[in-house]
Protein backbone atom coordinates (compact mmCIF):
# COMPACT_ATOMS: atom_id res chain seq x y z
CA UNK A 1 0.00 0.00 0.00
CA UNK A 2 2.90 2.32 0.67
CA UNK A 3 4.04 2.23 -3.01
CA UNK A 4 0.68 3.29 -4.45
CA UNK A 5 0.95 6.99 -3.52
CA UNK A 6 4.53 7.10 -4.89
CA UNK A 7 3.50 5.51 -8.19
CA UNK A 8 0.46 7.76 -8.38
CA UNK A 9 2.56 10.86 -7.73
CA UNK A 10 5.06 9.83 -10.39
CA UNK A 11 2.25 9.30 -12.86
CA UNK A 12 0.83 12.75 -12.14
CA UNK A 13 4.28 14.28 -12.50
CA UNK A 14 4.77 12.50 -15.84
CA UNK A 15 1.51 13.87 -17.21
CA UNK A 16 2.32 17.35 -15.91
CA UNK A 17 5.73 17.31 -17.60
CA UNK A 18 4.23 15.96 -20.82
CA UNK A 19 1.47 18.57 -20.81
CA UNK A 20 3.99 21.36 -20.12
CA UNK A 21 6.22 20.16 -22.93
CA UNK A 22 3.28 20.15 -25.33
CA UNK A 23 2.40 23.65 -24.28
CA UNK A 24 5.91 25.09 -24.57
CA UNK A 25 7.05 23.33 -27.73
CA UNK A 26 5.09 25.53 -30.15
CA UNK A 27 6.58 28.66 -28.55
CA UNK A 28 10.10 27.31 -29.11
CA UNK A 29 9.28 26.59 -32.75
CA UNK A 30 7.44 29.85 -33.45
CA UNK A 31 8.74 32.04 -36.27
CA UNK A 32 10.96 34.96 -35.23
CA UNK A 33 9.59 38.50 -35.39
CA UNK A 34 10.61 39.69 -38.85
CA UNK A 35 9.28 43.22 -38.55
CA UNK A 36 12.05 45.74 -39.16
CA UNK A 37 14.00 47.57 -36.54
CA UNK A 38 13.64 51.35 -36.78
CA UNK A 39 16.40 53.90 -36.25
CA UNK A 40 15.04 57.46 -36.40
CA UNK A 41 17.74 60.16 -36.41
CA UNK A 42 17.26 63.90 -36.09
CA UNK A 43 19.89 66.63 -36.39
CA UNK A 44 19.35 70.00 -34.72
CA UNK A 45 19.52 73.34 -36.60
CA UNK A 46 21.21 71.77 -39.63
CA UNK A 47 20.70 73.40 -43.03
CA UNK A 48 19.55 71.81 -46.28
CA UNK A 49 23.00 71.73 -47.88
CA UNK A 50 25.09 70.73 -44.83
CA UNK A 51 25.61 67.05 -45.75
CA UNK A 52 27.99 65.82 -48.41
CA UNK A 53 25.15 64.05 -50.20
CA UNK A 54 23.28 67.39 -50.35
CA UNK A 55 26.20 69.42 -51.70
CA UNK A 56 28.36 70.13 -48.64
CA UNK A 57 32.12 70.07 -48.26
CA UNK A 58 31.68 68.72 -44.70
CA UNK A 59 32.89 65.15 -44.21
CA UNK A 60 29.79 62.96 -43.71
CA UNK A 61 30.70 59.57 -45.23
CA UNK A 62 28.25 57.50 -43.18
CA UNK A 63 25.20 59.55 -44.10
CA UNK A 64 26.42 59.89 -47.69
CA UNK A 65 26.64 56.11 -47.98
CA UNK A 66 23.15 55.82 -46.51
CA UNK A 67 21.78 58.16 -49.18
CA UNK A 68 23.65 56.40 -51.99
CA UNK A 69 22.19 52.98 -51.22
CA UNK A 70 18.81 54.32 -50.04
CA UNK A 71 16.82 57.35 -51.11
CA UNK A 72 17.11 61.08 -50.48
CA UNK A 73 14.24 63.56 -50.80
CA UNK A 74 14.58 66.82 -52.73
CA UNK A 75 11.56 68.42 -51.06
CA UNK A 76 11.13 67.26 -47.48
CA UNK A 77 9.64 69.61 -44.91
CA UNK A 78 9.93 70.13 -41.18
CA UNK A 79 7.99 72.75 -39.20
CA UNK A 80 10.68 75.50 -39.06
CA UNK A 81 11.69 75.08 -35.41
CA UNK A 82 12.84 72.47 -32.92
CA UNK A 83 9.92 71.92 -30.52
CA UNK A 84 7.13 71.87 -33.14
CA UNK A 85 9.07 69.53 -35.43
CA UNK A 86 9.81 67.12 -32.59
CA UNK A 87 6.15 67.11 -31.61
CA UNK A 88 5.06 66.33 -35.18
CA UNK A 89 7.74 63.67 -35.58
CA UNK A 90 6.69 61.89 -32.39
CA UNK A 91 2.92 62.13 -32.89
CA UNK A 92 2.19 62.29 -36.64
CA UNK A 93 0.12 65.45 -36.03
CA UNK A 94 0.51 69.12 -36.71
CA UNK A 95 2.30 70.58 -33.69
CA UNK A 96 -0.74 72.55 -32.48
CA UNK A 97 -2.74 69.33 -32.22
CA UNK A 98 -0.07 67.88 -29.93
CA UNK A 99 0.15 71.00 -27.75
CA UNK A 100 3.35 72.37 -29.24
CA UNK A 101 2.33 75.23 -31.55
CA UNK A 102 5.21 77.35 -30.24
CA UNK A 103 8.03 76.41 -27.84
CA UNK A 104 8.31 74.22 -24.75
CA UNK A 105 6.99 75.69 -21.49
CA UNK A 106 9.37 76.08 -18.56
CA UNK A 107 9.50 73.62 -15.70
CA UNK A 108 8.15 76.29 -13.31
CA UNK A 109 5.17 77.29 -15.48
CA UNK A 110 1.56 76.15 -15.43
CA UNK A 111 0.34 76.99 -18.94
CA UNK A 112 -3.28 76.91 -20.00
CA UNK A 113 -3.96 73.64 -21.84
CA UNK A 114 -4.32 74.00 -25.58
CA UNK A 115 -2.44 74.26 -28.88
CA UNK A 116 0.38 76.31 -27.33
CA UNK A 117 0.69 74.69 -23.90
CA UNK A 118 4.33 73.73 -24.49
CA UNK A 119 4.32 69.98 -23.77
CA UNK A 120 2.82 66.92 -25.45
CA UNK A 121 -0.84 66.50 -24.55
CA UNK A 122 -2.76 63.32 -23.81
CA UNK A 123 -4.78 63.52 -27.02
CA UNK A 124 -1.79 62.25 -28.97
CA UNK A 125 0.14 59.01 -28.95
CA UNK A 126 3.92 59.06 -29.34
CA UNK A 127 5.65 56.61 -31.63
CA UNK A 128 7.04 54.88 -28.55
CA UNK A 129 3.55 54.59 -27.04
CA UNK A 130 2.35 53.05 -30.30
CA UNK A 131 5.24 50.63 -30.77
CA UNK A 132 5.76 49.50 -27.18
CA UNK A 133 2.48 47.54 -26.89
CA UNK A 134 3.02 46.29 -30.45
CA UNK A 135 6.06 44.36 -29.21
CA UNK A 136 8.93 46.74 -29.89
CA UNK A 137 11.68 47.62 -27.46
CA UNK A 138 11.69 51.43 -27.38
CA UNK A 139 14.83 53.50 -26.77
CA UNK A 140 15.75 57.14 -26.99
CA UNK A 141 19.08 58.91 -26.82
CA UNK A 142 19.16 62.68 -27.24
CA UNK A 143 17.23 65.91 -27.07
CA UNK A 144 13.60 65.65 -25.90
CA UNK A 145 12.41 69.30 -25.78
CA UNK A 146 8.67 68.54 -25.71
CA UNK A 147 8.07 68.58 -21.96
CA UNK A 148 10.27 69.88 -19.14
CA UNK A 149 8.44 68.50 -16.12
CA UNK A 150 9.34 64.93 -15.06
CA UNK A 151 5.79 63.75 -15.71
CA UNK A 152 6.30 64.63 -19.40
CA UNK A 153 9.70 62.95 -19.83
CA UNK A 154 10.36 60.17 -22.39
CA UNK A 155 9.95 57.24 -19.98
CA UNK A 156 6.45 58.60 -19.25
CA UNK A 157 5.66 58.63 -22.98
CA UNK A 158 6.47 55.06 -23.99
CA UNK A 159 10.25 54.78 -23.99
CA UNK A 160 11.74 51.80 -22.14
CA UNK A 161 15.12 53.50 -21.81
CA UNK A 162 16.26 57.08 -22.18
CA UNK A 163 19.46 59.07 -21.94
CA UNK A 164 19.85 62.67 -23.00
CA UNK A 165 18.98 66.32 -22.76
CA UNK A 166 15.44 67.07 -21.64
CA UNK A 167 15.82 70.78 -22.42
CA UNK A 168 16.84 72.81 -25.45
CA UNK A 169 20.22 74.33 -26.30
CA UNK A 170 22.98 73.44 -23.86
CA UNK A 171 26.73 73.40 -23.58
CA UNK A 172 28.23 70.27 -25.09
CA UNK A 173 30.68 69.99 -22.18
CA UNK A 174 28.42 70.51 -19.17
CA UNK A 175 24.83 71.12 -18.08
CA UNK A 176 24.03 74.64 -16.93
CA UNK A 177 22.03 74.52 -13.70
CA UNK A 178 22.09 78.24 -12.82
CA UNK A 179 19.07 80.48 -13.35
CA UNK A 180 17.79 81.65 -15.78
CA UNK A 181 19.38 79.12 -18.18
CA UNK A 182 18.62 75.91 -16.29
CA UNK A 183 19.04 72.80 -18.40
CA UNK A 184 18.15 69.22 -17.49
CA UNK A 185 19.57 65.85 -18.49
CA UNK A 186 18.08 62.52 -17.51
CA UNK A 187 18.88 58.82 -17.54
CA UNK A 188 15.93 56.45 -17.42
CA UNK A 189 13.60 58.90 -15.77
CA UNK A 190 16.06 60.26 -13.22
CA UNK A 191 17.99 63.56 -13.30
CA UNK A 192 21.57 63.08 -14.47
CA UNK A 193 24.66 65.28 -14.58
CA UNK A 194 27.68 64.60 -16.80
CA UNK A 195 31.19 64.15 -15.41
CA UNK A 196 33.30 67.28 -15.21
CA UNK A 197 35.93 65.94 -17.61
CA UNK A 198 35.93 64.00 -20.88
CA UNK A 199 32.30 64.66 -21.71
CA UNK A 200 31.12 65.78 -25.14
CA UNK A 201 27.38 65.72 -25.76
CA UNK A 202 27.40 64.42 -29.34
CA UNK A 203 29.71 61.53 -28.51
CA UNK A 204 27.70 60.74 -25.37
CA UNK A 205 24.46 60.51 -27.34
CA UNK A 206 26.02 58.29 -30.01
CA UNK A 207 27.63 56.02 -27.45
CA UNK A 208 24.47 55.80 -25.37
CA UNK A 209 22.50 54.71 -28.44
CA UNK A 210 25.13 52.08 -29.20
CA UNK A 211 25.09 50.90 -25.59
CA UNK A 212 21.30 50.54 -25.53
CA UNK A 213 21.44 48.54 -28.76
CA UNK A 214 24.25 46.28 -27.55
CA UNK A 215 22.20 45.48 -24.45
CA UNK A 216 19.17 44.90 -26.65
CA UNK A 217 20.92 42.40 -28.89
CA UNK A 218 22.26 40.56 -25.83
CA UNK A 219 19.00 40.37 -23.92
CA UNK A 220 16.17 40.57 -26.48
CA UNK A 221 17.51 38.81 -29.53
CA UNK A 222 14.22 38.27 -31.36
CA UNK A 223 12.49 41.52 -30.41
CA UNK A 224 12.58 44.42 -32.90
CA UNK A 225 13.73 47.79 -31.62
CA UNK A 226 12.75 51.41 -32.13
CA UNK A 227 15.61 53.82 -31.46
CA UNK A 228 15.05 57.58 -31.61
CA UNK A 229 18.46 59.29 -31.74
CA UNK A 230 17.98 63.05 -31.47
CA UNK A 231 21.24 64.96 -31.63
CA UNK A 232 21.78 68.47 -30.34
CA UNK A 233 24.38 69.01 -33.07
CA UNK A 234 24.96 71.35 -34.77
CA UNK A 235 22.75 73.68 -32.68
CA UNK A 236 24.65 76.47 -30.91
CA UNK A 237 26.72 76.85 -28.80
CA UNK A 238 29.54 76.05 -31.22
CA UNK A 239 31.44 73.29 -29.43
CA UNK A 240 33.62 70.54 -30.88
CA UNK A 241 36.80 68.66 -30.04
CA UNK A 242 39.84 70.55 -31.29
CA UNK A 243 41.19 67.59 -33.28
CA UNK A 244 38.03 67.62 -35.41
CA UNK A 245 37.99 71.41 -35.77
CA UNK A 246 41.57 71.32 -37.07
CA UNK A 247 40.46 69.26 -40.06
CA UNK A 248 38.60 72.35 -41.32
CA UNK A 249 41.25 74.97 -40.61
CA UNK A 250 41.36 77.44 -43.49
CA UNK A 251 38.46 75.78 -45.31
CA UNK A 252 36.17 78.80 -44.94
CA UNK A 253 38.64 81.62 -45.43
CA UNK A 254 36.89 82.71 -48.64
CA UNK A 255 33.65 83.52 -46.84
CA UNK A 256 29.95 82.84 -47.01
CA UNK A 257 29.18 84.09 -50.53
CA UNK A 258 31.93 81.87 -51.89
CA UNK A 259 30.67 78.89 -49.90
CA UNK A 260 27.11 79.43 -51.10
CA UNK A 261 28.23 79.55 -54.74
CA UNK A 262 30.47 76.51 -54.29
CA UNK A 263 27.67 74.44 -52.80
CA UNK A 264 25.20 75.66 -55.40
CA UNK A 265 27.41 74.50 -58.27
CA UNK A 266 28.12 71.19 -56.57
CA UNK A 267 24.40 70.59 -56.03
CA UNK A 268 23.66 71.23 -59.69
CA UNK A 269 26.48 68.93 -60.82
CA UNK A 270 25.15 66.17 -58.56
CA UNK A 271 21.58 66.84 -59.83
CA UNK A 272 20.32 67.60 -56.37
CA UNK A 273 18.80 70.73 -57.89
CA UNK A 274 18.22 71.93 -61.46
CA UNK A 275 18.41 75.28 -63.21
CA UNK A 276 14.99 76.35 -61.84
CA UNK A 277 16.68 76.70 -58.44
CA UNK A 278 18.00 80.23 -58.81
CA UNK A 279 20.20 81.61 -56.05
CA UNK A 280 18.50 84.50 -54.22
CA UNK A 281 20.27 87.85 -54.13
CA UNK A 282 22.35 88.37 -50.99
CA UNK A 283 20.03 89.43 -48.18
CA UNK A 284 19.81 93.14 -47.49
CA UNK A 285 21.40 94.10 -44.16
CA UNK A 286 23.66 91.05 -44.00
CA UNK A 287 27.31 91.99 -44.53
CA UNK A 288 29.25 90.64 -47.47
CA UNK A 289 32.49 88.87 -46.61
CA UNK A 290 34.74 91.78 -47.51
CA UNK A 291 32.87 94.00 -45.03
CA UNK A 292 32.73 91.58 -42.10
CA UNK A 293 33.85 92.43 -38.58
CA UNK A 294 37.08 90.44 -38.37
CA UNK A 295 37.07 90.58 -34.57
CA UNK A 296 34.21 88.05 -34.56
CA UNK A 297 36.44 85.21 -35.87
CA UNK A 298 33.97 84.26 -38.58
CA UNK A 299 36.21 81.58 -40.14
CA UNK A 300 36.55 79.77 -36.83
CA UNK A 301 32.77 79.78 -36.32
CA UNK A 302 32.15 77.84 -39.51
CA UNK A 303 35.09 75.53 -38.86
CA UNK A 304 33.57 74.53 -35.52
CA UNK A 305 30.09 74.18 -37.04
CA UNK A 306 31.48 71.81 -39.69
CA UNK A 307 33.31 69.83 -37.01
CA UNK A 308 30.06 69.38 -35.08
CA UNK A 309 28.37 67.78 -38.09
CA UNK A 310 31.47 65.72 -38.82
CA UNK A 311 31.49 64.44 -35.23
CA UNK A 312 27.80 63.54 -35.45
CA UNK A 313 28.46 61.50 -38.59
CA UNK A 314 31.34 59.72 -36.87
CA UNK A 315 29.03 58.77 -34.01
CA UNK A 316 26.43 57.49 -36.44
CA UNK A 317 29.09 55.28 -37.95
CA UNK A 318 29.54 53.63 -34.54
CA UNK A 319 25.78 53.16 -34.14
CA UNK A 320 25.52 51.66 -37.64
CA UNK A 321 28.41 49.31 -36.89
CA UNK A 322 26.69 48.08 -33.72
CA UNK A 323 23.64 47.14 -35.78
CA UNK A 324 25.76 45.50 -38.50
CA UNK A 325 27.80 43.53 -35.96
CA UNK A 326 24.57 41.95 -34.74
CA UNK A 327 23.37 41.01 -38.24
CA UNK A 328 20.44 43.42 -38.07
CA UNK A 329 21.43 46.04 -40.65
CA UNK A 330 19.57 44.51 -43.58
CA UNK A 331 16.27 44.64 -41.71
CA UNK A 332 16.65 48.06 -40.09
CA UNK A 333 14.76 51.06 -41.44
CA UNK A 334 16.93 54.16 -40.96
CA UNK A 335 15.42 57.64 -41.34
CA UNK A 336 17.43 60.85 -41.06
CA UNK A 337 16.25 64.49 -41.07
CA UNK A 338 16.80 67.91 -39.49
CA UNK A 339 14.34 69.79 -37.28
CA UNK A 340 14.67 73.14 -39.11
CA UNK A 341 16.99 75.12 -41.35
CA UNK A 342 20.30 76.63 -40.34
CA UNK A 343 19.96 79.11 -37.50
CA UNK A 344 20.55 82.88 -37.88
CA UNK A 345 20.44 83.42 -34.12
CA UNK A 346 22.88 85.74 -32.38
CA UNK A 347 23.37 84.70 -28.76
CA UNK A 348 25.91 87.28 -27.59
CA UNK A 349 23.32 88.61 -25.12
CA UNK A 350 23.41 85.38 -23.13
CA UNK A 351 26.60 86.44 -21.31
CA UNK A 352 27.92 82.89 -21.12
CA UNK A 353 30.89 83.37 -23.41
CA UNK A 354 34.44 83.87 -22.18
CA UNK A 355 36.06 85.94 -24.97
CA UNK A 356 39.51 84.72 -23.96
CA UNK A 357 38.58 81.13 -24.90
CA UNK A 358 38.73 80.11 -28.58
CA UNK A 359 35.31 79.41 -30.09
CA UNK A 360 34.53 75.72 -29.81
CA UNK A 361 36.31 74.99 -26.54
CA UNK A 362 34.88 74.76 -22.99
CA UNK A 363 34.11 78.23 -21.73
CA UNK A 364 33.13 79.61 -25.13
CA UNK A 365 29.47 80.09 -26.02
CA UNK A 366 28.86 81.35 -29.56
CA UNK A 367 26.71 80.83 -32.65
CA UNK A 368 27.64 80.90 -36.34
CA UNK A 369 24.89 83.46 -37.05
CA UNK A 370 22.95 84.67 -40.07
CA UNK A 371 25.59 84.92 -42.84
CA UNK A 372 26.71 81.34 -42.43
CA UNK A 373 23.12 80.10 -42.02
CA UNK A 374 22.32 81.53 -45.45
CA UNK A 375 25.10 79.37 -46.89
CA UNK A 376 23.86 76.34 -44.91
CA UNK A 377 20.43 76.68 -46.47
CA UNK A 378 21.69 76.94 -50.07
CA UNK A 379 19.89 77.46 -52.43
CA UNK A 380 16.92 78.72 -50.42
CA UNK A 381 15.89 81.98 -48.78
CA UNK A 382 15.50 82.45 -45.04
CA UNK A 383 16.37 80.18 -42.14
CA UNK A 384 15.12 78.75 -38.85
CA UNK A 385 11.73 80.09 -37.60
CA UNK A 386 10.73 81.31 -41.09
CA UNK A 387 8.45 79.26 -43.35
CA UNK A 388 10.16 80.04 -46.63
CA UNK A 389 12.07 77.02 -47.89
CA UNK A 390 15.26 77.94 -46.03
CA UNK A 391 13.42 77.48 -42.73
CA UNK A 392 11.46 74.32 -43.52
CA UNK A 393 13.42 72.37 -46.16
CA UNK A 394 15.30 69.45 -44.65
CA UNK A 395 17.70 66.85 -45.97
CA UNK A 396 15.90 63.55 -45.60
CA UNK A 397 17.31 60.06 -46.12
CA UNK A 398 15.63 56.65 -45.91
CA UNK A 399 17.49 53.34 -45.97
CA UNK A 400 16.18 49.79 -45.52
CA UNK A 401 17.94 47.06 -47.54
CA UNK A 402 15.29 44.36 -47.10
CA UNK A 403 12.23 46.55 -47.57
CA UNK A 404 13.25 49.53 -49.68
CA UNK A 405 14.74 48.88 -53.08
CA UNK A 406 14.41 52.20 -54.84
CA UNK A 407 14.80 52.62 -58.59
CA UNK A 408 16.03 56.19 -58.06
CA UNK A 409 18.31 57.96 -55.59
CA UNK A 410 16.24 61.17 -55.32
CA UNK A 411 12.52 61.57 -54.62
CA UNK A 412 10.87 64.56 -56.29
CA UNK A 413 7.49 64.54 -54.56
CA UNK A 414 7.22 66.79 -51.54
CA UNK A 415 6.68 65.23 -48.13
CA UNK A 416 6.50 66.32 -44.51
CA UNK A 417 7.63 65.27 -41.05
CA UNK A 418 4.04 64.19 -40.27
CA UNK A 419 4.58 61.38 -42.83
CA UNK A 420 7.21 59.60 -40.76
CA UNK A 421 4.79 58.35 -38.08
CA UNK A 422 2.39 56.51 -40.44
CA UNK A 423 5.38 55.09 -42.31
CA UNK A 424 6.81 53.54 -39.15
CA UNK A 425 3.37 52.42 -37.96
CA UNK A 426 2.83 50.59 -41.24
CA UNK A 427 6.14 48.71 -41.30
CA UNK A 428 5.80 47.87 -37.59
CA UNK A 429 2.26 46.53 -38.16
CA UNK A 430 1.11 48.61 -35.20
CA UNK A 431 -2.57 49.44 -34.88
CA UNK A 432 -3.26 53.10 -34.31
CA UNK A 433 -6.19 53.51 -31.87
CA UNK A 434 -9.37 55.41 -32.70
CA UNK A 435 -9.33 57.07 -29.28
CA UNK A 436 -6.66 59.66 -30.23
CA UNK A 437 -6.46 62.28 -32.95
CA UNK A 438 -6.26 60.92 -36.50
CA UNK A 439 -2.86 60.93 -38.16
CA UNK A 440 -2.22 63.64 -40.75
CA UNK A 441 0.46 62.11 -42.95
CA UNK A 442 0.93 59.39 -45.53
CA UNK A 443 3.16 56.32 -45.83
CA UNK A 444 6.44 57.42 -47.37
CA UNK A 445 7.19 53.95 -48.72
CA UNK A 446 4.27 54.20 -51.12
CA UNK A 447 5.55 57.62 -52.16
CA UNK A 448 9.02 56.20 -52.82
CA UNK A 449 7.60 53.39 -54.93
CA UNK A 450 5.24 55.66 -56.90
CA UNK A 451 7.10 58.96 -57.05
CA UNK A 452 5.54 61.79 -59.05
CA UNK A 453 6.85 65.27 -59.60
CA UNK A 454 3.84 67.01 -58.04
CA UNK A 455 1.32 65.87 -55.46
CA UNK A 456 -1.95 67.60 -54.67
CA UNK A 457 -2.34 67.22 -50.94
CA UNK A 458 -2.21 70.38 -48.82
CA UNK A 459 0.42 70.96 -46.13
CA UNK A 460 0.31 73.75 -43.55
CA UNK A 461 2.66 75.72 -41.30
CA UNK A 462 2.28 78.24 -38.50
CA UNK A 463 4.92 79.29 -36.04
CA UNK A 464 5.15 82.55 -34.07
CA UNK A 465 3.57 84.74 -36.71
CA UNK A 466 4.90 82.86 -39.76
CA UNK A 467 2.31 81.09 -41.94
CA UNK A 468 2.45 78.97 -45.08
CA UNK A 469 0.59 76.39 -47.09
CA UNK A 470 1.66 74.23 -50.01
CA UNK A 471 -0.62 72.37 -52.39
CA UNK A 472 0.74 70.88 -55.58
CA UNK A 473 3.01 73.37 -57.28
CA UNK A 474 1.62 76.33 -55.34
CA UNK A 475 2.78 77.76 -52.04
CA UNK A 476 1.53 80.75 -50.06
CA UNK A 477 3.54 82.53 -47.34
CA UNK A 478 2.77 85.38 -44.92
CA UNK A 479 4.26 86.91 -41.78
CA UNK A 480 3.03 88.99 -38.85
CA UNK A 481 2.01 91.68 -38.40
CA UNK A 482 0.66 92.32 -41.92
CA UNK A 483 -0.21 88.72 -42.83
CA UNK A 484 -0.14 89.64 -46.51
CA UNK A 485 -0.02 86.47 -48.58
CA UNK A 486 2.60 85.92 -51.26
CA UNK A 487 2.08 83.18 -53.87
CA UNK A 488 4.87 81.14 -55.47
CA UNK A 489 4.94 78.60 -58.29
CA UNK A 490 7.26 76.00 -56.76
CA UNK A 491 7.75 74.17 -60.05
CA UNK A 492 9.10 77.18 -61.87
CA UNK A 493 10.39 79.10 -58.85
CA UNK A 494 11.43 76.68 -56.07
CA UNK A 495 13.55 79.33 -54.31
CA UNK A 496 10.57 81.70 -53.98
CA UNK A 497 11.90 84.75 -55.80
CA UNK A 498 8.78 85.77 -57.74
CA UNK A 499 5.50 86.55 -55.99
CA UNK A 500 2.76 85.78 -58.55
CA UNK A 501 -0.25 86.60 -56.36
CA UNK A 502 -1.38 89.33 -58.78
CA UNK A 503 -1.30 86.98 -61.75
CA UNK A 504 -3.24 84.17 -60.05
CA UNK A 505 -5.76 85.76 -57.65
CA UNK A 506 -8.13 82.77 -57.78
CA UNK A 507 -5.40 80.38 -56.69
CA UNK A 508 -4.44 82.71 -53.85
CA UNK A 509 -8.03 83.11 -52.72
CA UNK A 510 -8.71 79.37 -52.76
CA UNK A 511 -5.55 78.52 -50.85
CA UNK A 512 -5.95 81.28 -48.27
CA UNK A 513 -9.48 80.06 -47.53
CA UNK A 514 -8.24 76.49 -47.14
CA UNK A 515 -5.49 77.70 -44.83
CA UNK A 516 -8.03 79.63 -42.71
CA UNK A 517 -10.11 76.49 -42.28
CA UNK A 518 -7.08 74.51 -41.16
CA UNK A 519 -5.96 77.27 -38.80
CA UNK A 520 -9.36 77.29 -37.12
CA UNK A 521 -9.35 73.50 -36.89
CA UNK A 522 -6.00 73.23 -35.10
CA UNK A 523 -6.32 76.39 -33.00
CA UNK A 524 -3.85 78.78 -34.61
CA UNK A 525 -3.64 82.14 -32.87
CA UNK A 526 -2.85 85.31 -34.80
CA UNK A 527 -0.09 87.34 -33.19
CA UNK A 528 2.32 90.16 -33.64
CA UNK A 529 5.93 89.09 -33.76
Amino acid sequence: MSRQPDFFNLLVLFFLLFFTACQTEPANQSAPDNRPNVLLIMADDMGYSDLGCYGSEINTPNLDALAKSGVAFRHFYNTARCCPTRASLLTGLYPHEAGMGAMVSSVESNPEPGPYQGYLNQQCLTLAELLQPAGYATYMSGKWHVGEKPEYWPTKRGFDKYFGLISGASSYYEVITDQPRVRQMAYNGQPWLPPKDNFYMTDALSDSASSFLKQHFTQQVDQPFFMYLAYTAPHWPLHAPEETIQQYTGRYDNGWESLQEERYLRMQKARIIDTNFQLPPWEEGVPVWSERDTSLHWERRMEVYAAMIDRMDQGLGRVFETIRANNAWENTLVIFLSDNGGSPENITGRKLNDPSVPIGLPGSYAAYRKPWSIASNTPFRRYKRWVEEGGIASPMIMHWPEGLRPSRERIDSYAHVIDIYPTIAEVAQANYPDSVRALRGQNLLSLVKNDSSVADRPLFWEHIGHQAMRQGKWKIVSQAPEYQWALYDMQQDPTELNNVSQEFPKVLNRMSQTYAQWATEVGVQKRDR
